[in-house]
């Protein structure tokens, strides 16, 4: 059994935190008496209100049935929060919730159940049916929410139809957007832009040049050759002239302004 759903209590708040990652159950729960129990034995060895996490692109509807009975019929209050993803299976699941809050970024997705059929037209007639069955059970729990009417519900789980977080909220599948109405912070919207263009232009400043340069000898002055003066005067060969002396100058590490602003431009975007 691989547990795809993990608890946890928030130190603040004191809120115990369901969360469920990835698919909803790898293995069906149909027939399943085992992994049920073991979900419903730790959903209730504890007490008070339930915060349920969801990020998952569904699953095992009958996994995903069992675990919606089971948070309704929870002796404290469960509200549900999608991360991401509700889809499927999940947003069976997620129909629990007292409340249901959902990501700005977040997905809810609604279509038919299929499933694996081998056998001649009397066995696929057979699960013809009992998907048909599983359907209705499915649209119970999303009227239930919504208020739509099941024809309406029907024609969306037929067309598979995903929700942006709006629109999860519009028809009813979801309360509220996270984080709606919330005051924001305008400095902090453009601190991190201001943050780069300050650090990278205060290196572009000329910085106090503490490099030590070695003196060099003073030129010998040159008199000044008159414009009829045709004869030149040689340096006499047993004056020795001074050696020239290099400067020992430490190579410039500073980066060049437009550099940077080239590397500021890749960054911003």
């Amino acid at each position: 059994m691989r547990k795809f759903w993990n608890w946890a209590r928030d130190a603040d708040t004191g809120v115990r935190v369901l969360t469920m990652r990835g698919p909803i159950s790898d293995e069906t729960w149909f027939g399943d008496e085992v992994t049920p129990g073991v979900f419903r034995a730790e959903l209730n060895e504890g007490s008070g209100p339930v915060a349920a996490w969801i990020d998952s692109p569904g699953g095992d509807v009958f996994a995903a049935a069992q675990i919606y009975n089971m948070l309704r019929d929870y002796k404290d209050e469960v509200n549900v929060h999608i991360d991401s993803l509700a889809a499927s299976a999940a947003s069976v699941i997620a129909m629990a919730g007292k409340t249901v809050e959902i990501s700005p970024t977040g997905y809810l997705m609604v279509h038919n159940p299929s499933m694996m059929a081998w056998g001649d037209s009397a066995e696929m007639q057979r699960a013809k049916n009992m998907l048909d069955e599983v359907k209705e059970g499915i649209i119970n729990a999303y009227e239930m929410k919504t208020g739509l009417p099941r024809d309406e519900i029907s024609r969306m789980m037929d067309a598979e139809t995903w929700l942006s977080a709006k629109k999860a909220v519009e028809l009813g599948f979801a309360d509220k957007v996270m984080f709606e109405g919330e005051p924001q912070d305008a400095v902090s919207l453009s601190f991190s832009r201001s943050a780069v263009m300050n650090s990278l232009l205060s290196r572009c400043k000329p910085e106090k040049d503490t490099r030590i340069i070695l003196p060099t000898p003073a030129k010998l002055e040159e008199k000044p050759v008159p414009q009829d003066e045709t004869e030149i005067h040689h340096t006499p060969k047993d004056v020795d002239e001074p050696p020239a002396v290099e400067s020992e100058t430490p190579p410039d590490d500073r980066v060049d302004t437009s550099v940077l602003m080239h590397r500021l431009n890749l960054i911003s975007h």
